[in-house]
């Protein structure tokens, strides 16, 4: 038989931008990419939804979220802590 074995799951931080679903968030995830021509650094945003089971998370926090399977149509990803909480 082959070895199978899991690969890493990704792991990302981001901030929480939307919370009106019901154990549901969107968290934006900001990372830096450089220009192939002209070398810049520039800021790139992409939106993940994300499972909350405790309804916990409000926006403004920062949390860390790991993909799962999938959720549902577009949830693939769990919050798995909230690193820092919103003031």
């Amino acid at each position: 038989m082959e070895n199978m074995h899991k690969g890493k799951k990704k792991e990302l931080n981001g901030l929480i931008i939307s919370d009106k679903m019901d154990k549901s968030v969107i968290v934006q995830v900001e990372r830096f990419i450089q220009h192939k021509m002209y070398k810049k650094f520039i800021k790139q945003y992409k939106k993940y939804h994300a499972h909350d089971e405790t309804n916990e998370c409000r926006i403004g926090d920062a949390v860390r979220i790991i993909e799962t399977r999938p959720l549902s149509k577009l949830k693939r990803f769990r919050v798995t802590k909230i690193v820092k909480k919103a003031v």
